[in-house]
């Protein structure tokens, strides 16, 4: 829409100088009533929620578009759900990097978190005692913020002992019922050791893995943000 500005009266009576002038505010009044409905309307109904983890959110040996939050943000939006996921992977990273870095990977206008943490812990053998601090701080940070968090679950390698794996796989529940977080227990669900949904390395899910993962999480996520609303 173009507005019409005359910043001299030139050519017109006073009359239809002073008609012109009441139309052109009015004209730029409307227009800027309708750019601040719209504006407020997509400020009610957008959620936006941050992806906080590491390679396997960050989209690791994926295309552009091909990642966990490009795909989860296209599914929820085809659903009907009004909501933006932010992608804060980073590739290799820690439940400890995940909290050294939450103050600025978490803006302050998000209105959830998907905490997808744990899994490098798990493959380096660090001690499930620091993995849970590590991630107990990040909620408690988070909570004193007034975020809600969907935390992901993850599971440790068989390999890695029955005792570590109970004290590993056992933790993400035990922080969900202590945080009155909701909770995914396993992030590669029905992706985890399949050949054909994962990248050659075998840890990391190629676009159809992905596009797997998406599809189990999306019910955990729609209850997720029907909580924020």
């Amino acid at each position: 829409m173009k507005i019409a500005f005359f910043p001299r009266p030139y050519g017109f009576s006073e009359g239809e100088r002073q008609g012109r002038k009441a139309s052109g505010f009015l004209l730029a009044l409307v227009a800027a009533a309708f750019v601040a409905l719209a504006s407020n309307g997509a400020r009610a109904d957008a959620v936006k929620i941050v992806a906080l983890g590491d390679s396997l959110t960050a989209g690791y040996g994926l295309a552009p578009g091909e990642g966990f939050a490009e795909q989860l943000e296209k599914a929820l939006r085809l659903a009907g759900t009004d909501v933006t996921i932010v992608n804060a992977g980073v590739s290799g990273d820690t439940a400890s990097g995940g909290l050294e870095r939450l103050e600025w990977a978490v803006p302050a206008d998000t209105q959830g978190v998907i905490l997808e943490l744990g899994a490098n812990d798990a493959l380096r053998g660090i001690d499930p005692k620091k993995t849970y601090a590590a991630l107990n701080s990040i909620l408690d940070k988070l909570n004193a913020r007034d975020i809600p968090v969907l935390i992901a679950g993850m599971r440790a390698p068989p390999n890695m002992g029955a005792e570590y794996v109970a004290a590993f796989d056992g933790m993400f529940e035990q922080l969900a019922d202590e945080h009155g977080a909701l909770l995914y227990p396993f992030f590669l669900d029905g992706v985890a050791g399949d050949p054909d949904l994962n990248q050659p390395d075998g840890l990391h899910p190629n676009k159809k893995g992905v596009a797997e993962i998406v599809s189990r999480m999306v019910p955990s996520v729609t209850a997720f943000i029907e909580a924020i609303r």
